[in-house]
């Protein structure tokens, strides 16, 4: 940037603190022409003898012709000029530094050799030019040789000894001579050559607040004037050449060691990094002083100050001016504690250290940014507060942990932000926020400030979602996709549909399908971007909040899938987020997910880790969500996972399981477990792992603890039950163990029977489409298998559009084919049959502790018959703690079976029909039993009672004791 000339107007600018001066009446030249002796500060401390000998006899010259003058000295409040003529003085080059000599007049120059106090320069040389008094009339002033003094604090080396040459001063009539002056430039941008004007009558010139100017309050240093020692010597406030490049190409780790305000000899400087500024101006009280501009978008300046004061700036662009508090005036807004927690990823509430958030930070307000980069170069805050220019908001970096802050004053919520990194390569990238707790819409992929004041309604809700594990409590979920299930609502409006929807169904829970944030539609929210933000597709994360809130007063509990296995390759994302492998593994036979063309994370680093299991605990804690679905364990858990031999690389005891994962899933359900009571982890884990709900501590036959997951999904049931249901019923004899094989490993595991969007897409068909038969055989095959379900041991979970048997497979772009429930629709009673029916499952089964209290108890569970393939018949009894059963028997042949009889306990007197799959209203022929059955005394199935039932067609019917 151009520098802004000096002002060349009849009245100086001021320095902050000085006054103009006032011209001095006789009485006060006449006491200064009896003040000529040679003050302390024109001889150096250290000066050598030599040195000091040639100032004594050059002193002693000028004494007598200082008796006779009638005015020069230069006063600190007071000073006089008359008709003086100010030549150019040139300065030259001193260790790659230019002095420019200002308005030197006088007979005779006398050079002192001086070394400053406390120099940390070995051979650093500079000169220091005195001006005595003048009184020859035509005199010509002599040529004097010095060496500037050492700057205090100096960080050159070495530099070159220089020389500054007085120029001739003639004096006409006045013996009123000005004292010369040095003024010393910064390194870059290198100082201008200043032409000399001529003062104005009666007024001295007024210094600015330059680089290497200690303005002390006066307009000129005055050879009596008693200067504090710490002001002595000024240095250059000016940002110096190799903190400045690494400012403009973002590569510098601690910015606030070199901009904001900074004790130095002379007082405190000051230095602003603005670009595009015209101007800055230190505000400190009254005081106020305009810094200089160094160019390139730096200001600088010394002020005579003992302290650093509290200050604003004010920043001028073109057509505006900015006051601000400095943000790097700041100290950090991350503690010790704060980075050991992270370092060592222990950090269960991460959230809260890293990301932006606003906040009041030593009485101001303002938003603090902080992000775990620790490959990177530099990184600066870019958004719509700086027009996506980072280049003058630089981060510093906290020690080693990675960790980069700045604390933005007067930035507040909405702001959008990315962060810039410098790779270690040099070339940069804008990245999202990894911990951005909300973003903006996609496609849009910038991150957005904000904060939650949002105030819950659920408290009972909370206090009761504890009373009991979910494995010992009635369990039934209703999968959700939250974006399609209503297209077009936001989660408000949600709110007012889904709690009442799920309720009137009868589900205890909801199971949202991936709500945090997601690039791609299409991926239904499995390759997620921002882990820590629900997707603002549908709203603000308070909207999401209250969404929650309506499910918990409606008496719903919220599940959500969360997926800790992968992440997308998006470039302003996560991958290679700081221009290396970071939260992917550094190995690529482990960081590339073969299936879907993701990265995976690398589950053995602390803080990769620290940031996951802190995401699970952000949502619990954060959004009272009361159970994560744990998406893709089993491609975590193995090294060979989808990976042909020699495209994986075994663990340490050559084994393929992934050691870090098991590690990082064993922490994550602890922690859940520990910190948020009665919330529910569940596992999709579909191999034989064992101890996916064992608990951590405890080990099993492969010698690892458990994972401490609270439910895994089953599907081995899955797959089974619906490759039996998939045949026509004169093949299922031959498939009948597919449907009692369940049976084997039942125990081994707490499980969900999951029939989940995964089973009614890409071609596999929705449920009802995968049955066989014709559109009345289809429905009641439907209607069978969600009887058979519903009483098989473990928890019940079914996908949207399922429960009014949807015949087309589910789409993301439109939902579910809500049509099929308008009364005007000829088919809609046998859609709302299917959906009567499962409020009617959920009714009775809630209300049946046998169908849910000893779920993962063998002794909650008896066959009555398994074996009747040829009938295509299963029977069984489910029993809660008391012994109380409730018998279920299903028929999945298309034919009426009469008189078929069945074993049954013999001290249960008779037997009522509670749910019975072929009922007229729920679409079926209607073969029922409305009446009670009475057992007889004859013994049956390996029981001393039996009891004889007519079993509908494709139809499971369940029996109480009446």
């Amino acid at each position: 940037m151009t520098p802004r000339p000096e002002s060349s107007g009849s009245r100086p600018k001021g320095t902050a603190g000085e006054k103009i001066p006032e011209q001095p009446t006789a009485a006060q030249k006449k006491s200064a022409a009896k003040k000529t002796a040679v003050p302390k500060q024109a001889v150096a401390k250290k000066a050598t003898a030599p040195a000091k000998k040639a100032a004594a006899k050059k002193t002693a010259a000028a004494q007598p012709s200082a008796t006779k003058a009638t005015a020069k000295k230069a006063a600190p409040a007071k000073t006089t000029a008359k008709k003086a003529v100010e030549k150019k003085a040139v300065a030259k080059k001193a260790g790659g530094e230019k002095a420019t000599a200002t308005k030197a007049a006088a007979e005779k120059t006398t050079a002192k050799k001086t070394t400053a106090k406390k120099a940390t320069a070995k051979k650093a040389t500079t000169t220091k030019a005195t001006a005595t008094k003048a009184t020859a009339s035509k005199a010509v002033a002599k040529k004097a040789t010095a060496k500037k003094a050492v700057a205090k604090k100096a960080t050159t080396a070495k530099a070159a000894a220089t020389k500054s040459t007085a120029t001739k001063a003639t004096a006409t009539k006045s013996t009123a001579a000005k004292a010369a002056a040095t003024k010393a430039t910064a390194a870059k941008p290198p100082a201008k050559k200043a032409t000399a004007k001529k003062a104005p009558a009666k007024k001295a010139p007024v210094k600015k607040a330059t680089a290497g100017t200690a303005a002390v309050g006066a307009a000129t240093a005055a050879p009596a004037q008693t200067v504090p020692p710490e002001m002595e010597i000024a240095v250059s406030p000016a940002v110096g050449a190799a903190d400045r490049d690494r400012l403009l190409n973002g590569t510098h780790h601690d910015p606030h060691s070199v901009l904001g305000a900074h004790p130095v000899p002379g007082g405190v400087a000051f230095r602003a990094f603005r670009p595009y500024a015209l101007s800055v101006t230190v505000v400190a009280g009254e005081v106020r002083a305009e810094l200089e501009d160094d160019g390139e978008g730096f200001f600088s300046g010394v002020l005579p100050l003992r302290e650093v004061p509290e200050y604003r700036l004010l920043v001028e662009y073109e057509g505006a001016v900015q006051d601000t508090e400095d943000a790097y005036s700041f100290l950090p807004t991350l503690g010790d504690l704060d980075l050991h927690l992270i370092g060592e990823g222990r950090h269960e509430e991460l959230w809260t250290a890293l990301g932006a958030h606003p906040m009041t930070h030593q009485g101001v307000t303002g938003t603090r940014f902080s992000v775990w980069a620790p490959n990177a170069l530099g990184v600066r805050v870019a958004g719509t507060f700086n027009f996506w220019d980072g280049t003058g908001h630089v981060m510093r970096s906290l020690g080693s942990s990675g960790v980069w802050e700045l604390f933005l004053p007067d930035i507040g919520e909405g702001e959008l932000y990315k962060f810039e990194i410098t790779r270690p390569d040099g070339s940069k990238t804008l990245r999202a926020d990894p911990m951005a707790r909300r973003t903006e819409v996609p496609p849009a992929t910038s991150s957005v400030i904000t904060s939650s004041g949002y105030e819950w309604g659920d408290a009972a809700w909370l206090d009761r979602r504890a009373e009991a594990p979910a494995h010992e409590a009635p369990f039934s979920v209703y999968e959700v996709h939250l974006p399609s299930w209503r297209p077009g609502l936001t989660y408000r409006q949600l709110a007012e549909q889904l709690p009442g929807y799920v309720k009137n169904l009868g589900f205890t829970h909801v199971e949202l399908m991936p709500v945090a944030e997601h690039p791609f539609g299409g991926s239904w929210g499995y390759q997620v971007t921002g882990f820590y933000a629900p997707t603002a597709r549908l709203g603000t994360p308070d909207d999401f909040r209250y969404l929650v809130d309506s499910l918990h007063r409606a008496g719903i509990g919220v599940l959500m899938d969360w997926v800790p296995a992968h992440f997308p390759r998006d470039d302003w994302a996560l991958a290679e987020f700081d221009g290396r492998p970071l939260y992917e593994h550094a190995d690529p036979l482990r960081a590339a997910h073969p299936d879907w063309g993701t990265l995976e994370f690398d589950f053995g680093r602390n803080e990769v880790r620290n940031f996951l299991v802190a995401n699970a605990l952000y949502w619990c804690e954060e959004f009272h969500i009361d159970g994560l679905r744990v998406d893709a364990v089993a491609s975590m858990l193995y090294l060979d996972y989808s990976r042909e031999p020699g495209q994986w690389t075994p663990n340490e005891h050559g084994g393929r399981e992934n050691l870090d994962a098991v590690a990082f899933l064993q922490e994550m359900n602890a922690t859940v477990y520990r910190r948020v009571p009665g919330v529910v982890t569940i596992a999709e884990e579909s191999t034989a792992w064992d101890g996916v709900t064992r608990a951590t501590h405890h080990k099993g036959p492969s010698g690892f603890g458990g994972l401490g997951f609270g439910l895994k999904w089953n599907m081995g049931w899955m797959h089974d039950s619906l490759e039996y249901m998939s045949h026509e019923p004169v093949y299922r004899k031959y498939h009948h163990h597919e449907m009692t094989f369940s049976m084997v490993y039942a125990y081994s595991e707490n499980y969900v029977l999951p029939i989940s969007h995964d089973e009614v897409v890409h071609g596999k068909r929705s449920l009802v489409s995968k049955m066989p038969g014709d559109w009345w055989q289809q429905r009641a095959n439907h209607r069978a298998y969600l009887g058979f379900m519903w009483a098989h041991p473990g928890k019940q979970l079914l996908f949207m559009g399922q429960e009014f048997a949807q015949g087309a497979e589910w789409s993301e772009a439109h939902g579910p084919d809500w049509w099929l429930l308008d009364p005007g629709y000829g088919a809609e009673p046998e859609h709302r049959g299917v959906r009567d029916l499962v409020r009617d499952l959920n009714t009775v089964y809630r209300a049946t502790p046998a169908l849910w209290r000893l779920d993962t108890d063998p002794a909650g569970f008896e066959w009555v018959v398994g074996d009747a393939a040829d009938d295509n018949v299963l029977a069984f009894l489910r029993l809660d703690p008391e012994g109380t059963p409730i018998l279920s028997v299903s028929n999945f042949a298309p034919v009426v079976r009469q008189d078929y009889r069945l074993g049954v306990p013999e001290d249960v007197p008779a037997w009522h029909e509670a749910v019975n799959t072929d009922a007229a209203r729920y679409g079926g022929s209607d073969v029922t039993t409305p009446d009670p059955v009475k057992p007889e005394a004859q013994p049956w199935h390996g029981r001393p009672a039996s009891i004889r039932l007519t079993l509908p067609p494709l139809s499971t019917v369940w029996l109480r004791p009446a």
